[in-house]
């Protein structure tokens, strides 16, 4: 029998949402919808403004990916791979994960970066029979998520 503790630690889940910023920027797409139907009236240009403010806001909100350490897998957006698989995490923030993203991204890896989140998590990926050479993720919680690959892999 497993003992629970330890897999209650390496469970993870972190939606990697958008920043409030891009939030106010998407729905700025309402009050130029609605300056497109004033000529039609003021109520449907104000209805059609908010109705397509709040449709894009929430499609942002309900499209973001999802990462998660469960059940011995790395989750990450639509992909996944077994933690038997993977290495020892590496945690990148600041200046790091800045170069991480930019010049220092494997050529060969797989990548799930979101703007506005500033960590960053490298995973090698040590299954000779796999053709890409790392994970790296971005995280709002690197440390933690780097604990959970760490305890789901023991």
């Amino acid at each position: 029998m497993q003992n629970p503790t330890t897999r209650a630690r390496s469970r993870y889940r972190e939606r990697l949402s958008p920043s409030l910023r891009l939030l106010v920027t998407v729905a700025l797409a309402g009050p130029m919808v609605s300056l497109i139907f004033v000529p039609v009236g003021a109520t449907i240009a104000l209805i059609a403004g908010a109705s397509v403010s709040a449709l894009l806001v929430a499609l942002s909100i309900a499209s973001t990916p999802v990462v998660s350490v469960e059940d011995g897998v790395l989750r990450a957006g639509r992909a996944h791979i077994g933690v038997e698989f993977l290495g020892e995490p590496i945690v990148l923030t600041d200046a790091d994960a800045k170069e991480a993203r930019g010049p220092g991204l494997p050529a060969r890896g797989w990548h799930l970066i979101r703007g506005g989140i500033d960590g960053i998590v490298v995973v090698p990926n040590i299954d000779p029979d796999d053709p890409v050479s790392a994970w790296t993720v971005s995280s709002r919680t690197p440390d933690r998520l780097a604990a959970a690959i760490r305890a789901a892999r023991t």
